[in-house]
């Protein structure tokens, strides 16, 4: 019987040795720590962003979504044919936060850039970068997400033309994306900000969620857009995969 229970412990013991060895830690099997959804629900709430009046005839415009280079610009990739190694890539989080409070029409600036690498280094070529400015802190409530004025302008940040542009043209990134409507500030009228990045076939991400808990720099991004042939636009599931 001593045998026995001797032999029936050993087994166990090498099982749990064993299975340490394949799962060390907490770690995924994909070797990261731990995953953040940085995607809205698309509920009943999430369509009613629109006017209350005008109901909203596609989804696609609203919750968390993906633009496509065709948007502004016929010819180039729809959202079915952005390249699928664009899509997963190592993730920037520009906190620009501390600067909205009262400033809903923040500009990121190049200096705001410049701030981010001086604490995390360069910016990582080939990145997807993703501004958190704190805005989805106001999603629950559609008036203040949009933060119109009595002229029907909105209020909310976005990037400046020229932090855009150094991002597309000085860091290669893929995509850009921001926690609010639109990667241009809400008062823009021509969105500039819009257009050039997508003429650069650098992809757009509108409406990101917990961005507070993905890291910095160091982590990967997964965006999984739904598989639109020829959209311009459409929903996306953002995974942030932290090491």
């Amino acid at each position: 019987m001593k045998i026995r229970t001797l032999i029936v412990g050993y087994v166990l013991a090498l099982a749990l040795f064993l299975f340490a060895q394949r799962h060390p830690g907490s770690s995924s099997p994909t070797g990261f720590r731990a995953v953040v959804d940085l995607t809205h629900t698309l509920d009943a709430r999430a369509l009613a962003q629109g006017p209350a009046e005008k109901p909203v005839a596609s989804p696609q415009q609203f919750g968390t979504r993906i633009d496509a280079p065709a948007r502004f610009s016929r010819g180039l990739w729809t959202v079915d044919q952005i390249p699928t190694e664009r899509l997963i890539a190592p993730l920037v989080v520009l906190d620009v936060s501390a600067n909205i409070a009262n400033h809903p029409d923040y500009q990121i600036s190049v200096e705001d850039i410049a701030r981010w690498e001086h604490v995390h280094n360069q910016i990582p070529l080939g990145s997807v970068v993703i501004a958190c400015t704190g805005w989805d802190s106001r999603w629950d409530s559609a008036n203040d997400y949009r933060n119109t004025d009595r002229k029907g302008t909105m209020h909310f940040p976005g990037y400046s033309p020229d932090a855009a542009k150094f991002l597309v043209e000085g860091r290669n990134a893929l995509g850009l994306g921001i926690d609010t409507l639109s990667v241009d500030y809400g008062p823009s009228k021509d969105f500039p900000v819009r257009q050039y990045t997508l003429a650069h076939s650098v992809y757009q991400l509108e409406n990101v969620a917990n961005l507070d808990r993905a890291p910095a720099t160091g982590g990967m991004v997964v965006v999984a857009p739904t598989k639109l042939e020829s959209g311009s636009s459409g929903p996306v599931r953002i995974l942030a995969l932290v090491r």
